[in-house]
């Protein structure tokens, strides 16, 4: 038996999150010029309006949907706007994610803790739960999760972060044993530094800087862009069989 290797997501329609900025902008654009109708999810309207309009101009489809990832009720929402247009889902990238508290374990507040769990865990997990009935509904779909090496490896003084990214790997493994007789896969993928203003704290120091290039075989840290490959191969056809798997992009840091 051969399988077309097949990277186009023609008529597809593909919800990112944290899609106003960074990696998830970057993954929303990719999509669209590969033919998906891209749903674009973040916090604010204008920003997302802004991306889709871009989209758009380089003759995508885009629809922006406001939604914060970490209060249920906004999640339901969402769903349920989709439920009605456009009707249906293929792929979901769930990439908004926060960090609130850089510092050391021991000092972080309850409050940052929460909030750290409440979007990086509880949100990811709603919204698969969500994604996984349509995609059930419809004969299968693809799920993608934005985990990070510090869910493999955690570091110093993000700890709770590196907590929440375990937690996605786990959740990516267990959902793909249970949705796997219903067509949808899930797998994640974990990018090591990438430059987005969510990783400014750390690239704002130059310390930190050059203790990435010396940890890191190709000597850099990456661009958004670079996590694009990955999230379109898991998305695609071409992982038709690929599922529970963390696909690693860090430059080799974790070699």
């Amino acid at each position: 038996m051969t399988t077309k290797l097949d990277f186009n997501l023609d008529g597809k329609v593909a919800l990112v999150t944290g899609a106003s900025r960074g990696i998830g902008e970057a993954i929303a654009r990719a999509f669209a010029a590969r033919g998906a109708t891209v749903v674009l999810a973040s916090r604010r309207q204008e920003a997302l309006d802004k991306v889709a309009a871009a989209i758009e101009a380089d003759g995508g489809r885009a629809l922006p949907i406001a939604c914060h990832t970490g209060q249920p009720a906004a999640i339901d929402a969402l769903f349920a706007r989709l439920a009605g247009d456009p009707g249906r889902l293929d792929v979901l990238v769930n990439n908004a994610a926060t960090n609130p508290y850089f510092g050391p374990a021991v000092e972080i507040e309850e409050a940052a803790y929460d909030k750290t769990f409440e979007v990086n865990v509880k949100g990811y997990f709603l919204m698969c739960q969500q994604a996984a009935k349509m995609m059930a509904g419809q004969g299968g779909g693809s799920i993608v999760n934005l985990a990070s090496i510090d869910g493999l490896r955690p570091a110093p003084m993000r700890v709770v972060y590196a907590m929440t990214k375990a937690a996605v790997i786990g959740m990516t493994r267990g959902l793909a044993k249970e949705l796997g007789a219903a067509g949808v896969r899930v797998n994640a993928i974990a990018p090591g530094l990438v430059e987005t203003r969510f990783s400014s704290v750390l690239l704002g120091d130059p310390r930190i800087q050059k203790q990435i290039r010396a940890l890191t075989p190709l000597g850099r840290h990456a661009q958004p862009d670079e996590i694009v490959g990955a999230a379109l191969y898991l998305a695609s056809g071409a992982s038709a069989y690929v599922t529970g798997s963390v696909l690693v992009v860090d430059g080799g840091a974790t070699a």
